[in-house]
Protein backbone atom coordinates (compact mmCIF):
# COMPACT_ATOMS: atom_id res chain seq x y z
CA UNK A 1 0.00 0.00 0.00
CA UNK A 2 1.47 3.51 -0.87
CA UNK A 3 1.82 6.03 1.68
CA UNK A 4 -0.01 8.32 0.03
CA UNK A 5 -3.23 6.15 0.97
CA UNK A 6 -2.27 5.38 4.63
CA UNK A 7 -2.35 8.79 4.69
CA UNK A 8 -5.56 9.05 3.44
CA UNK A 9 -6.89 6.25 5.50
CA UNK A 10 -5.53 8.01 9.04
CA UNK A 11 -6.85 10.94 7.78
CA UNK A 12 -10.38 9.43 7.51
CA UNK A 13 -10.37 7.84 10.49
CA UNK A 14 -9.22 11.03 12.09
CA UNK A 15 -12.34 12.53 10.59
CA UNK A 16 -14.84 9.98 12.02
CA UNK A 17 -13.45 10.25 15.22
CA UNK A 18 -13.67 13.88 15.29
CA UNK A 19 -17.45 13.47 14.09
CA UNK A 20 -17.98 11.03 17.16
CA UNK A 21 -17.03 13.52 19.58
CA UNK A 22 -19.88 16.15 19.58
CA UNK A 23 -22.31 16.45 22.12
CA UNK A 24 -25.17 13.48 23.09
CA UNK A 25 -28.15 13.65 21.41
CA UNK A 26 -30.71 15.97 23.04
CA UNK A 27 -27.94 18.20 25.27
CA UNK A 28 -25.96 21.08 24.73
CA UNK A 29 -23.18 23.28 26.07
CA UNK A 30 -23.58 26.61 27.06
CA UNK A 31 -21.40 28.89 25.25
CA UNK A 32 -20.12 31.98 25.71
CA UNK A 33 -22.44 34.03 23.61
CA UNK A 34 -25.02 33.30 25.55
CA UNK A 35 -23.83 33.43 29.45
CA UNK A 36 -25.81 37.52 29.21
CA UNK A 37 -28.72 35.87 28.73
CA UNK A 38 -27.89 33.05 31.85
CA UNK A 39 -26.93 36.22 33.64
CA UNK A 40 -29.85 37.72 33.25
CA UNK A 41 -32.52 34.97 33.56
CA UNK A 42 -30.74 33.76 36.80
CA UNK A 43 -30.25 37.13 38.09
CA UNK A 44 -33.70 38.45 37.91
CA UNK A 45 -35.03 34.65 39.76
CA UNK A 46 -32.59 35.41 42.27
CA UNK A 47 -33.62 39.00 43.42
CA UNK A 48 -37.59 38.15 42.91
CA UNK A 49 -36.66 35.23 45.49
CA UNK A 50 -35.25 37.77 47.89
CA UNK A 51 -37.83 39.92 47.18
CA UNK A 52 -40.86 37.22 47.65
CA UNK A 53 -39.00 35.52 50.80
CA UNK A 54 -37.87 32.54 48.99
CA UNK A 55 -34.65 30.48 50.50
CA UNK A 56 -31.88 28.48 48.33
CA UNK A 57 -32.06 24.88 48.32
CA UNK A 58 -30.46 22.25 45.84
CA UNK A 59 -31.07 18.89 46.38
CA UNK A 60 -28.56 16.32 44.58
CA UNK A 61 -28.76 15.31 40.73
CA UNK A 62 -28.97 11.44 41.41
CA UNK A 63 -32.01 10.04 43.97
CA UNK A 64 -33.59 6.59 44.37
CA UNK A 65 -35.60 6.05 41.29
CA UNK A 66 -38.61 4.81 43.75
CA UNK A 67 -38.87 8.44 45.29
CA UNK A 68 -40.13 9.46 41.06
CA UNK A 69 -42.01 6.32 40.88
CA UNK A 70 -44.00 7.09 44.21
CA UNK A 71 -44.67 10.56 43.49
CA UNK A 72 -44.64 11.34 39.89
CA UNK A 73 -46.21 8.06 38.90
CA UNK A 74 -45.82 5.20 38.12
CA UNK A 75 -47.92 5.23 35.04
CA UNK A 76 -46.61 8.82 34.06
CA UNK A 77 -44.26 9.42 30.47
CA UNK A 78 -41.33 10.79 32.60
CA UNK A 79 -41.45 7.29 34.86
CA UNK A 80 -42.11 4.92 31.84
CA UNK A 81 -40.20 6.62 29.31
CA UNK A 82 -37.91 9.79 30.27
CA UNK A 83 -36.28 8.91 33.13
CA UNK A 84 -32.44 8.05 33.04
CA UNK A 85 -31.38 5.45 35.46
CA UNK A 86 -28.63 3.51 36.80
CA UNK A 87 -27.18 0.64 38.72
CA UNK A 88 -24.56 1.46 41.07
CA UNK A 89 -21.78 -1.45 42.02
CA UNK A 90 -23.54 -1.35 45.46
CA UNK A 91 -26.78 -2.97 43.74
CA UNK A 92 -28.99 0.89 44.45
CA UNK A 93 -31.09 1.82 41.61
CA UNK A 94 -31.20 5.45 40.80
CA UNK A 95 -32.68 8.33 38.99
CA UNK A 96 -31.28 11.41 37.12
CA UNK A 97 -33.87 13.92 38.41
CA UNK A 98 -36.49 14.79 35.93
CA UNK A 99 -37.93 17.05 37.80
CA UNK A 100 -36.99 19.22 41.23
CA UNK A 101 -40.07 18.45 43.21
CA UNK A 102 -40.12 15.22 45.28
CA UNK A 103 -36.19 15.76 45.44
CA UNK A 104 -37.07 18.90 47.47
CA UNK A 105 -39.87 17.23 49.18
CA UNK A 106 -37.79 14.22 50.68
CA UNK A 107 -35.71 16.81 51.84
CA UNK A 108 -38.38 18.99 53.29
CA UNK A 109 -39.04 15.74 55.58
CA UNK A 110 -35.67 14.47 55.63
CA UNK A 111 -34.15 17.48 57.26
CA UNK A 112 -37.66 18.05 60.05
CA UNK A 113 -38.17 21.38 57.95
CA UNK A 114 -42.25 21.25 59.23
CA UNK A 115 -40.40 22.24 62.33
CA UNK A 116 -39.43 25.48 61.03
CA UNK A 117 -41.82 28.46 60.62
CA UNK A 118 -44.16 27.26 57.77
CA UNK A 119 -44.53 27.65 54.94
CA UNK A 120 -40.97 27.23 53.87
CA UNK A 121 -40.52 29.33 50.40
CA UNK A 122 -38.22 27.33 48.70
CA UNK A 123 -36.19 27.95 45.40
CA UNK A 124 -33.58 25.85 43.45
CA UNK A 125 -32.01 26.32 39.98
CA UNK A 126 -30.12 23.24 38.19
CA UNK A 127 -30.28 20.83 35.49
CA UNK A 128 -33.08 18.36 34.89
CA UNK A 129 -32.72 15.12 32.80
CA UNK A 130 -35.47 13.65 30.80
CA UNK A 131 -35.30 11.63 27.89
CA UNK A 132 -37.56 13.00 25.26
CA UNK A 133 -37.54 13.33 21.79
CA UNK A 134 -35.05 16.56 20.76
CA UNK A 135 -37.42 19.21 19.45
CA UNK A 136 -37.97 23.20 19.62
CA UNK A 137 -38.93 23.91 23.31
CA UNK A 138 -37.48 20.00 24.35
CA UNK A 139 -33.69 18.87 25.39
CA UNK A 140 -32.66 16.11 27.04
CA UNK A 141 -30.49 18.43 29.94
CA UNK A 142 -32.20 21.60 30.87
CA UNK A 143 -32.05 24.03 33.35
CA UNK A 144 -35.43 24.31 35.90
CA UNK A 145 -35.88 27.98 38.02
CA UNK A 146 -38.10 25.62 40.40
CA UNK A 147 -40.01 27.64 43.17
CA UNK A 148 -41.81 25.66 45.86
CA UNK A 149 -43.55 26.41 48.69
CA UNK A 150 -44.73 24.05 51.50
CA UNK A 151 -46.28 23.67 54.74
CA UNK A 152 -48.20 26.27 56.73
CA UNK A 153 -52.29 25.89 55.14
CA UNK A 154 -53.87 25.03 51.92
CA UNK A 155 -54.29 28.73 51.52
CA UNK A 156 -55.58 29.72 47.67
CA UNK A 157 -53.34 32.95 48.58
CA UNK A 158 -50.13 30.78 47.71
CA UNK A 159 -51.97 29.75 44.60
CA UNK A 160 -51.59 33.14 43.25
CA UNK A 161 -48.29 34.11 45.08
CA UNK A 162 -46.60 31.18 43.01
CA UNK A 163 -48.05 32.48 39.62
CA UNK A 164 -47.25 36.64 40.46
CA UNK A 165 -43.68 35.69 41.08
CA UNK A 166 -43.29 33.70 37.84
CA UNK A 167 -45.34 36.55 36.19
CA UNK A 168 -43.30 39.15 37.63
CA UNK A 169 -40.40 36.94 36.69
CA UNK A 170 -41.60 37.13 32.77
CA UNK A 171 -42.21 41.13 33.34
CA UNK A 172 -38.27 41.77 34.44
CA UNK A 173 -37.37 39.73 31.31
CA UNK A 174 -39.68 42.10 28.88
CA UNK A 175 -41.80 39.24 27.50
CA UNK A 176 -44.47 41.13 27.18
CA UNK A 177 -48.39 39.72 27.44
CA UNK A 178 -47.74 36.56 28.29
CA UNK A 179 -50.92 33.86 28.20
CA UNK A 180 -51.78 32.19 31.49
CA UNK A 181 -53.52 29.19 31.49
CA UNK A 182 -55.54 28.36 34.67
CA UNK A 183 -57.50 25.52 35.39
CA UNK A 184 -58.29 23.29 38.87
CA UNK A 185 -58.40 19.29 38.97
CA UNK A 186 -59.76 18.61 41.87
CA UNK A 187 -58.96 16.71 45.02
CA UNK A 188 -59.60 12.81 46.27
CA UNK A 189 -62.91 13.61 46.62
CA UNK A 190 -64.39 15.02 43.31
CA UNK A 191 -61.58 13.91 40.55
CA UNK A 192 -62.24 10.52 41.09
CA UNK A 193 -65.82 10.79 39.90
CA UNK A 194 -64.65 13.09 36.84
CA UNK A 195 -62.13 10.32 35.69
CA UNK A 196 -65.47 7.76 35.74
CA UNK A 197 -66.96 10.67 33.20
CA UNK A 198 -63.50 10.73 31.37
CA UNK A 199 -63.34 7.01 30.88
CA UNK A 200 -66.77 6.42 29.74
CA UNK A 201 -66.52 9.43 27.69
CA UNK A 202 -63.03 7.82 25.85
CA UNK A 203 -64.15 4.37 26.04
CA UNK A 204 -67.22 5.33 23.65
CA UNK A 205 -63.83 6.84 21.14
CA UNK A 206 -61.78 4.28 21.93
CA UNK A 207 -60.83 3.04 18.18
CA UNK A 208 -60.36 6.77 17.66
CA UNK A 209 -57.44 7.31 19.75
CA UNK A 210 -53.81 6.87 19.47
CA UNK A 211 -51.60 3.99 20.69
CA UNK A 212 -50.66 5.70 23.77
CA UNK A 213 -54.22 7.29 24.50
CA UNK A 214 -55.47 3.69 24.71
CA UNK A 215 -53.06 2.45 27.23
CA UNK A 216 -53.46 5.41 29.54
CA UNK A 217 -56.83 5.06 29.54
CA UNK A 218 -57.39 2.99 32.34
CA UNK A 219 -54.48 3.79 34.84
CA UNK A 220 -53.99 8.03 33.87
CA UNK A 221 -56.91 8.82 32.29
CA UNK A 222 -56.12 12.67 32.57
CA UNK A 223 -53.31 12.29 30.47
CA UNK A 224 -55.77 11.71 27.74
CA UNK A 225 -56.69 15.54 27.40
CA UNK A 226 -53.12 16.41 27.26
CA UNK A 227 -52.25 14.65 23.99
CA UNK A 228 -51.27 16.70 21.09
CA UNK A 229 -51.72 13.81 18.10
CA UNK A 230 -54.53 15.33 16.30
CA UNK A 231 -57.11 12.35 16.08
CA UNK A 232 -56.95 12.86 20.02
CA UNK A 233 -57.32 16.48 20.24
CA UNK A 234 -60.55 16.71 18.16
CA UNK A 235 -62.05 14.15 21.02
CA UNK A 236 -60.82 16.68 23.95
CA UNK A 237 -63.61 19.31 22.32
CA UNK A 238 -66.36 17.10 23.52
CA UNK A 239 -64.92 15.23 26.83
CA UNK A 240 -66.74 16.44 29.49
CA UNK A 241 -65.52 19.87 31.83
CA UNK A 242 -63.74 19.03 35.69
CA UNK A 243 -65.08 22.55 36.18
CA UNK A 244 -68.53 21.25 36.76
CA UNK A 245 -67.68 18.59 38.66
CA UNK A 246 -65.43 20.20 41.65
CA UNK A 247 -66.49 19.72 44.68
CA UNK A 248 -67.57 22.77 46.64
CA UNK A 249 -64.71 23.12 48.61
CA UNK A 250 -62.26 22.80 45.76
CA UNK A 251 -64.50 24.89 43.74
CA UNK A 252 -64.41 27.45 46.92
CA UNK A 253 -60.27 27.07 46.50
CA UNK A 254 -59.85 27.91 42.58
CA UNK A 255 -62.77 31.16 43.08
CA UNK A 256 -60.38 32.86 45.59
CA UNK A 257 -57.44 32.19 43.76
CA UNK A 258 -58.82 33.73 40.57
CA UNK A 259 -60.02 36.67 43.00
CA UNK A 260 -56.36 37.10 44.21
CA UNK A 261 -55.25 37.34 40.32
CA UNK A 262 -58.00 39.71 40.05
CA UNK A 263 -56.56 41.70 42.80
CA UNK A 264 -53.02 42.10 41.19
CA UNK A 265 -54.43 42.56 37.71
CA UNK A 266 -52.76 39.18 36.28
CA UNK A 267 -54.60 37.69 33.01
CA UNK A 268 -55.79 34.99 32.63
CA UNK A 269 -57.76 32.15 30.35
CA UNK A 270 -59.41 28.81 32.01
CA UNK A 271 -59.11 25.92 30.39
CA UNK A 272 -60.23 22.94 31.81
CA UNK A 273 -58.34 20.68 29.26
CA UNK A 274 -55.34 21.82 31.02
CA UNK A 275 -54.22 18.51 33.17
CA UNK A 276 -49.82 18.67 34.44
CA UNK A 277 -48.22 14.83 33.36
CA UNK A 278 -47.52 14.11 36.84
CA UNK A 279 -50.08 11.89 39.19
CA UNK A 280 -48.82 14.39 42.41
CA UNK A 281 -50.68 17.36 41.48
CA UNK A 282 -54.44 18.77 42.96
CA UNK A 283 -56.84 21.55 42.47
CA UNK A 284 -54.86 24.67 40.78
CA UNK A 285 -52.80 23.87 37.74
CA UNK A 286 -51.04 26.26 35.67
CA UNK A 287 -48.78 27.30 32.67
CA UNK A 288 -47.63 30.45 31.12
CA UNK A 289 -47.35 30.72 27.41
CA UNK A 290 -45.23 33.56 25.20
CA UNK A 291 -48.20 35.12 23.12
CA UNK A 292 -47.15 35.32 19.17
CA UNK A 293 -45.68 32.80 17.31
CA UNK A 294 -43.25 31.99 19.98
CA UNK A 295 -46.11 29.86 21.86
CA UNK A 296 -45.02 27.17 19.41
CA UNK A 297 -41.76 26.74 22.19
CA UNK A 298 -44.30 25.65 24.62
CA UNK A 299 -45.11 26.70 28.59
CA UNK A 300 -42.21 29.06 29.93
CA UNK A 301 -42.99 28.22 32.92
CA UNK A 302 -45.59 25.93 34.89
CA UNK A 303 -47.10 24.03 38.02
CA UNK A 304 -49.24 23.34 40.58
CA UNK A 305 -50.77 22.18 43.75
CA UNK A 306 -49.74 18.97 45.19
CA UNK A 307 -50.88 18.57 48.45
CA UNK A 308 -50.97 14.83 48.61
CA UNK A 309 -47.23 14.68 47.87
CA UNK A 310 -45.91 14.38 50.97
CA UNK A 311 -47.89 11.33 51.92
CA UNK A 312 -47.20 9.16 49.22
CA UNK A 313 -43.23 9.18 50.71
CA UNK A 314 -44.14 8.33 54.12
CA UNK A 315 -44.94 11.87 55.65
CA UNK A 316 -47.94 13.58 56.73
CA UNK A 317 -50.62 15.91 54.15
CA UNK A 318 -48.35 18.96 53.81
CA UNK A 319 -49.97 21.64 51.87
CA UNK A 320 -48.06 22.56 48.71
CA UNK A 321 -47.89 24.28 45.54
CA UNK A 322 -45.26 24.92 43.50
CA UNK A 323 -44.13 25.66 39.86
CA UNK A 324 -40.88 25.79 37.26
CA UNK A 325 -39.67 27.69 34.22
CA UNK A 326 -36.83 26.70 32.21
CA UNK A 327 -34.23 28.75 31.43
CA UNK A 328 -33.44 27.66 27.37
CA UNK A 329 -36.67 28.06 26.85
CA UNK A 330 -36.50 31.70 28.06
CA UNK A 331 -33.65 32.26 26.04
CA UNK A 332 -35.20 30.91 23.26
CA UNK A 333 -38.28 33.44 23.65
CA UNK A 334 -35.80 36.28 24.01
CA UNK A 335 -33.75 35.42 21.21
CA UNK A 336 -37.41 35.22 18.86
CA UNK A 337 -38.62 38.22 20.19
CA UNK A 338 -35.24 39.86 19.63
CA UNK A 339 -35.04 41.04 23.42
CA UNK A 340 -31.76 42.00 24.24
CA UNK A 341 -29.92 40.76 27.70
CA UNK A 342 -29.10 44.41 29.20
CA UNK A 343 -27.45 44.00 32.34
CA UNK A 344 -27.56 41.44 35.28
CA UNK A 345 -31.23 41.05 36.27
CA UNK A 346 -31.47 43.28 39.19
CA UNK A 347 -34.01 45.59 39.17
CA UNK A 348 -34.58 48.96 40.51
CA UNK A 349 -34.89 49.22 44.28
CA UNK A 350 -31.92 47.01 44.90
CA UNK A 351 -29.92 49.31 47.40
CA UNK A 352 -33.14 48.43 49.34
CA UNK A 353 -33.79 45.27 48.74
CA UNK A 354 -31.52 43.88 51.21
CA UNK A 355 -33.93 45.74 53.76
CA UNK A 356 -37.02 43.60 55.22
CA UNK A 357 -40.05 44.76 55.95
CA UNK A 358 -43.47 43.07 57.49
CA UNK A 359 -46.84 43.21 56.07
CA UNK A 360 -49.99 42.44 57.60
CA UNK A 361 -53.43 42.54 57.62
CA UNK A 362 -56.14 42.82 60.12
CA UNK A 363 -59.29 40.86 59.13
CA UNK A 364 -60.40 38.94 56.14
CA UNK A 365 -61.75 41.75 54.38
CA UNK A 366 -58.56 43.51 53.92
CA UNK A 367 -56.05 40.18 53.12
CA UNK A 368 -56.66 40.90 49.38
CA UNK A 369 -55.57 44.15 49.34
CA UNK A 370 -52.88 43.65 51.32
CA UNK A 371 -51.41 40.94 48.97
CA UNK A 372 -52.21 43.50 45.93
CA UNK A 373 -49.77 46.19 48.25
CA UNK A 374 -46.81 42.95 49.27
CA UNK A 375 -47.03 42.78 45.35
CA UNK A 376 -46.38 46.71 44.29
CA UNK A 377 -43.57 47.13 47.07
CA UNK A 378 -42.17 43.98 45.60
CA UNK A 379 -42.08 45.43 42.18
CA UNK A 380 -40.68 48.80 43.76
CA UNK A 381 -37.60 46.67 45.00
CA UNK A 382 -38.29 45.79 48.65
CA UNK A 383 -37.81 43.05 50.43
CA UNK A 384 -41.38 42.32 52.04
CA UNK A 385 -42.28 39.40 54.35
CA UNK A 386 -45.77 38.62 55.23
CA UNK A 387 -47.80 35.41 56.78
CA UNK A 388 -51.41 36.55 55.35
CA UNK A 389 -52.77 32.92 55.09
CA UNK A 390 -52.79 33.63 59.58
CA UNK A 391 -56.14 35.68 60.32
CA UNK A 392 -55.12 36.38 63.87
CA UNK A 393 -52.62 39.92 63.90
CA UNK A 394 -51.03 39.08 66.99
CA UNK A 395 -50.30 35.65 65.32
CA UNK A 396 -48.41 37.40 62.25
CA UNK A 397 -46.63 40.19 64.09
CA UNK A 398 -44.87 37.11 66.06
CA UNK A 399 -43.68 35.86 62.33
CA UNK A 400 -42.14 38.95 62.28
CA UNK A 401 -40.96 38.97 65.60
CA UNK A 402 -39.30 35.41 64.78
CA UNK A 403 -37.22 37.02 61.47
CA UNK A 404 -36.53 39.91 63.19
CA UNK A 405 -37.92 42.32 61.39
CA UNK A 406 -37.96 45.88 62.71
CA UNK A 407 -40.96 47.39 60.88
CA UNK A 408 -44.26 46.56 60.11
CA UNK A 409 -46.94 47.20 57.76
CA UNK A 410 -50.76 47.01 58.78
CA UNK A 411 -54.22 47.21 56.89
CA UNK A 412 -56.74 46.92 58.46
CA UNK A 413 -60.54 47.35 57.28
CA UNK A 414 -60.55 51.23 57.95
CA UNK A 415 -57.39 51.66 56.29
CA UNK A 416 -57.96 50.14 53.84
CA UNK A 417 -61.19 52.40 52.43
CA UNK A 418 -59.44 55.48 53.66
CA UNK A 419 -56.16 54.16 51.20
CA UNK A 420 -54.00 54.41 53.95
CA UNK A 421 -51.68 51.75 55.86
CA UNK A 422 -50.42 51.62 59.35
CA UNK A 423 -46.42 51.92 59.88
CA UNK A 424 -45.36 50.97 63.01
CA UNK A 425 -41.81 50.46 64.47
CA UNK A 426 -41.46 47.13 65.94
CA UNK A 427 -39.20 47.86 68.64
CA UNK A 428 -39.98 51.00 69.85
CA UNK A 429 -43.95 50.14 69.19
CA UNK A 430 -44.39 53.90 67.65
CA UNK A 431 -46.68 53.59 64.71
CA UNK A 432 -48.39 56.24 61.95
CA UNK A 433 -50.92 56.13 59.50
CA UNK A 434 -49.64 56.69 55.93
CA UNK A 435 -51.11 57.47 52.44
CA UNK A 436 -50.44 54.82 50.41
CA UNK A 437 -49.36 57.03 47.97
CA UNK A 438 -46.59 58.35 50.24
CA UNK A 439 -45.66 54.91 50.73
CA UNK A 440 -42.51 53.59 48.82
CA UNK A 441 -40.67 57.17 49.37
CA UNK A 442 -41.43 56.93 53.37
CA UNK A 443 -40.10 53.03 52.87
CA UNK A 444 -37.11 54.30 51.20
CA UNK A 445 -36.45 56.85 53.92
CA UNK A 446 -36.81 54.78 56.88
CA UNK A 447 -35.09 51.88 55.65
CA UNK A 448 -31.99 54.43 54.13
CA UNK A 449 -31.89 55.17 58.08
CA UNK A 450 -31.52 51.68 59.82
Amino acid sequence: MSPNNDAKKEKEKDQAAARSFQAVKGMHDVLPVDEPYWEKIEGAARGLARRYGFSRIEPPVLEFAELYNKTSGEATDVVQKEMYTLKTKGGDFLALRPEYTPGIARAYMEHGMSRLPQPQRLIAMGPIFRHERPQLGRARQFTQIDLETLGGVSDPMYDAETISFFSDLLAELKIKAPILRLNSIGCRVCRPIYKKQLITYYKSHEAELCDDCRSRLESNPLRLLDCKEPECEKLKADAPSILDKLCITCSNHFKEVLEYLDEVKIPYELDPRLVRGLDYYSRTVFEFYASGPEEEIGAVAAGGRYDYLMETIGGHITPAIGGASGVERLIAVMRAKEIAPNGNGSSNGAGIASKRVFFAHAGDLSRKRSFALVKMLREKGFMVSESLAKDSLGNQLKVADKEGIGLALILGQKEMYENTVILRDLTSGIQEELSVDRLVDELKRRLSMK
